[in-house]
């Protein structure tokens, strides 16, 4: 089958201005994130030991490999076509019971979660192997990530049967099927491995639906600095001081991300001898970055709800790692995209780890404020940077 034959497949996205463009039921199908979002921040809050911690991670591994395996489905097929949109809708029902059941994913709804996990990912999978004929160029590459998603769905519901101490290691082995098995193709015997340089990819479509999911991260603490904030009896300075310190950390996460411009990022994409292996290292990078937003909204709530409250052990850590890991993730995206090295926020790194250890003895809300300002001044000073080497340069090569 030629290239155009593949692309004259109806459940393809045809050539044309429409392309590229991000789709309404692609942005539909992520408010449901908003939601999942929410419950994994919420438990993490609820949960701050190291089980609860990893607990968390796994939870936030499987969220963002639906949406992950999804994108790449609306990557290349089109989601107006009445098929594709089903699966999504259906998709869209079952990420939902996820979320719900989330908070009890390690308790009594354990299977509840596994079983509409499984059928969302391997069901995806299926529809895509069962729609595509069998010399389409994408129809061995789907046989082998539905062969992947089979494999980790014996993991999930075993986990989800099993009692809550072996559901996490249960858990863990059907994340690592899923996340790890793009990085050697998913190779399985008598199928064989895919090639990313096999992958023909929208770079622009990649991009902004990695940027949309970011926005929905970020809505995540602008909702836990506004409720915590309407849900407190009194307001005094500390309280609006901790929400000011709240708000202006979201700010900084939004300058830092957003000032490596689409263009930048979608060019590196686009430009690369291998653009389905950048797309890819695009992904495994939001993974980080967007947890480091979530773990960063936990310790949002946590600032907003007692800012006087000593910052020692969990909420000093989760007020100093959620933006830690943001600011690791991001220096990787920039220097992916760019091919620049953020000098400034790997020192930043270091400094925020330094307040964070240095300042348990203080309040909460003056080791956010020491922390935010911080922030603010690698935002400032990163874009300044960024600023002058696009005048000098021009775009990343």
């Amino acid at each position: 089958m030629t290239a155009q034959d593949a692309s004259s497949h109806p459940l393809m996205r045809q050539p044309g201005a429409d392309n590229t463009r991000v789709m309404n039921e692609e942005l539909f199908f992520d408010l449901v994130y908003v939601f999942l979002v929410t419950q994994i921040s919420h438990g993490l809050l609820h949960h701050l030991t190291p089980l609860g911690g990893l607990q968390t991670l796994i939870l936030w591994f499987a969220a963002w490999l639906g949406w992950q395996y999804t994108g790449w489905v609306t990557n290349w097929f089109d989601p107006r076509v009445p098929a594709l949109r089903g699966v999504l809708f259906l998709t869209m029902a079952l990420a939902l019971v996820c979320g719900a059941a989330a908070p009890e994913a390690f308790g009594e709804r354990g299977l509840a979660f596994a079983l509409c996990y499984t059928l969302m990912q391997v069901g995806r999978s299926a529809f895509i192997v069962f729609s595509l004929p069998a010399s389409h160029p994408l129809a061995p590459n789907y046989r082998r990530i539905l062969g992947w998603g089979i494999i980790a769905a014996c993991f999930w519901i075993a986990g989800g049967l099993a009692s809550p101490e072996a559901r996490v290691p249960l858990w863990a082995a059907g994340v690592a099927c899923e996340y790890f098995s793009p990085m050697f193709g998913f190779w399985l015997p008598g199928l064989g491995r895919s090639h990313t340089s096999d992958w023909t990819i929208s770079g622009s479509h990649i991009v902004e639906r990695c940027q949309l999911f970011v926005i929905v991260a970020l809505g995540e603490t602008i909702m836990a600095s506004g409720l915590s904030l309407a849900e407190s009896e009194h307001w005094s300075w500390i309280e609006f001081g901790g929400f000011g310190a709240s708000f202006l950390c979201t700010l900084a996460m939004w300058w830092l991300y957003f000032e490596t411009s689409s263009e930048e990022a979608e060019h590196a994409i686009t430009s690369s001898s291998d653009p389905g292996r950048m797309g890819a290292y695009f992904h495994y990078l939001h993974v980080i970055l967007i947890g480091g937003i979530i773990v960063t909204a936990v310790a949002m709530d946590m600032l907003l709800e007692n800012p006087v409250e000593e910052a020692k052990g969990g909420p000093a850590l989760v007020m100093t790692l959620g933006p830690a890991l943001y600011l690791l993730a991001s220096t990787a995206y920039r220097w992916v995209a760019t091919r620049r090295l953020a000098a400034s926020q790997m020192v930043g790194v270091g400094l925020l780890l330094l307040v964070g250890f240095a300042g348990q003895s203080l309040p909460l809300w003056m080791l956010a404020f020491c922390e935010t300002t911080l922030f603010l001044i690698i935002s400032v000073i990163g874009s300044g940077k960024i600023a002058r080497s696009k005048a000098c340069f021009g775009k990343a090569p």
